[in-house]
């Protein structure tokens, strides 16, 4: 009981340590591309914050995933290391007694990565989306701002409004530049105001001012001065998008009908089971692969924990990748790679329980002796 304790204590501590770098190294990251998207105007500046949050809710399940992984490693690369695991096995316990422990403090986080994957993620990428598409049809005044040339969604029309007073609704110094039909028309007033218009329309009512219309160089060219001119501004609802098959959910996923070849709802299905079912697998195989041999060094776990969850994350992302292509069905391609993880927990666990499990080194050296 002291040491499943210690161990609890250890794990709980070092998940936490990690999950807590990993989470500022992906917020760091989001950062510099959503701020990046914000300066090209795909995004609203305004919505950097929320998006970065959405974003980083999304990633949770894959973050958990991988701590998990590495804080088991830790630990017991450190009891390996400062010899607690000595006491361990001379206390007449082996390695499969950690198994028990370690899988009831990982329990409850496979829980909460499974819930993650399952839910979170499809409600966080959808948010992402309304949030980003509502920007994108925005209606035209509401890019208006002060001392900034605006240009419209479709391109049509240029803003330029010196002083904005909001609580009075009034603007200052307006330049409005319409381009419809190959014909350009510019107004230009001192004063002016936004109105709203029943159903929804905006205006923008220039007063006192002056409106160019045409080429200065064609016969056509006019130049007006008006006491009241009115720009309108449509308002336009922002449409929902169909939902991409990562921002469905689970109901939507099930409930679809389309044949199970070439099917995507089924490969995204499977990522969200796959990836609680990664977590449980990479913690088997962080129980043996934490041994520590003195002269390898204490790193070399490491390295192979990194590799091995490269190779297991692409594999599961290539299935997905099939599945959605048709050339794999869902039902075949959502347990071999989860098996295959066991197979190998298994296979390392016993041979660190005994050794001379390994027949090719009992067989090697017989077979040479014999020639």
């Amino acid at each position: 009981m002291i040491f499943h304790q210690a161990l609890r204590r250890e794990l709980s501590f070092t998940t936490g340590g990690v999950f807590l770098v990993l989470v500022t190294i992906m917020v760091t990251t989001l950062v510099i591309r959503i701020l990046g998207y914000a300066a090209n105007g795909t995004v609203n500046p305004e919505d950097a914050l929320v998006l970065i949050a959405l974003a980083t809710l999304g990633y949770l399940a894959v973050l958990l995933t991988v701590s998990l992984f590495v804080a088991v490693l830790i630990v017991l690369v450190r009891w390996y290391k400062d010899s607690e695991m000595i006491v361990w096995f001379a206390s007449g316990l082996s390695i499969t007694n950690l198994i028990r422990p370690i899988l009831q403090f990982a329990t409850p986080l496979l829980i909460i990565i499974a819930l993650l994957a399952l839910f979170v993620w499809p409600w966080a990428n959808r948010e992402s989306t309304l949030i980003s598409q509502r920007f994108q049809q925005r209606d035209d005044v509401s890019m208006v701002s002060a001392g900034q040339f605006k240009e419209s969604a479709k391109a049509e029309r240029v803003f330029f409004i010196e002083e904005l007073d909001i609580d009075k609704n009034e603007v200052k110094n307006i330049f409005v530049a319409d381009s419809k039909n190959g014909r350009l028309s510019v107004a230009v007033a001192a004063t002016g105001f936004v109105q709203n218009s029943q159903g929804g329309e905006k205006s923008i009512v220039l007063h006192h001012g002056r409106r160019y219309e045409g080429q200065p160089t064609q016969p056509d060219f006019r130049i007006l001065e008006f006491d009241e001119y009115s720009t309108k501004i449509r308002s336009k609802e922002a449409l929902a998008p169909a939902p991409r098959d990562r921002e469905k959910t689970i109901s939507e996923l099930l409930n679809d009908t389309s044949p199970e070849m070439l099917n995507p709802n089924r490969a995204e299905l499977l990522w969200r089971i796959g990836l609680p079912l990664m977590a449980l697998g990479l913690v088997l195989i962080a129980i043996p692969l934490a041994y520590v041999n003195p002269r390898l060094g204490n790193y070399t776990a490491m390295f192979y924990a990194v590799l091995i969850y490269l190779i297991y994350s692409n594999l599961l992302n290539l299935t997905q990748n099939f599945v959605a292509k048709g050339k794999l069905s869902m039902l075949l391609g959502i347990w071999p790679i989860h098996l295959l993880a066991l197979l190998i927990a298994l296979f390392l666990i016993r041979n660190r329980i005994n050794p001379s499990l390994k027949w090719w080194q009992r067989q090697l050296p017989a077979r040479l002796g014999r020639k």
